[in-house]
């Protein structure tokens, strides 16, 4: 697992090269990743995502794709927000620009997603039924439907970072 800090208050994932997927950890056994009998794999269409932030369908549910670039990412509980690591001397000082971050942010790429529990991010090449064997973060999320928005904000004169926050949408 890759610590930018040591030891690392947080665990980040990063990919391959290609965007990041959270897919609901019911239906990881259908994302089949770069692997595939399709023309187009489950990875090709993550590729094809235009935008920070896109949903693609993964069995009877949807995943979220965190696209743009393949910033290392972690999510934080306590914001429910996926925090993506553009630059940033230390992970002290990423974590430090949060706060500020998410004040003053312009959201952008806002979408809807219902999850239906626990979901697993991961690198969108590797079939779901194998994050064991790769970095892999499980985030735990009350089922229900979520406003996912996202945005790119520098807190400070040498941090960047993405965010992709989550919202838990009332039934009402």
């Amino acid at each position: 697992m890759v610590r930018y800090a040591d030891p690392g208050r947080l665990e980040w994932v990063e990919s391959g090269g290609g965007p990041l997927i959270a897919v609901p950890e019911t239906v990881l056994p259908f994302w089949a990743g770069a692997d595939g009998e399709e023309a187009a794999s489950d990875y090709d269409r993550a590729c094809e995502v235009d935008g920070v932030v896109g949903l693609l369908p993964v069995g009877d549910s949807a995943a979220l794709v965190l696209g743009d670039e393949p910033a290392s990412t972690a999510y934080l509980p306590e914001h429910a927000a996926f925090v993506r690591w553009c630059a940033a001397n230390s992970e002290d000082e990423l974590l430090a620009g949060v706060p500020a971050a998410l004040a003053s942010a312009d959201w952008k790429d806002e979408v809807s997603w219902d999850v239906p529990g626990t979901v697993v991010l991961f690198d969108s090449a590797w079939p779901g039924s194998e994050t064991e064997r790769t970095e892999s973060l499980k985030v735990a999320l009350e089922p229900g439907r979520y406003a996912v928005r996202a945005a790119n904000v520098q807190p400070g004169p040498e941090t960047w970072l993405g965010l992709v926050q989550l919202r838990r949408i009332e039934k009402g």
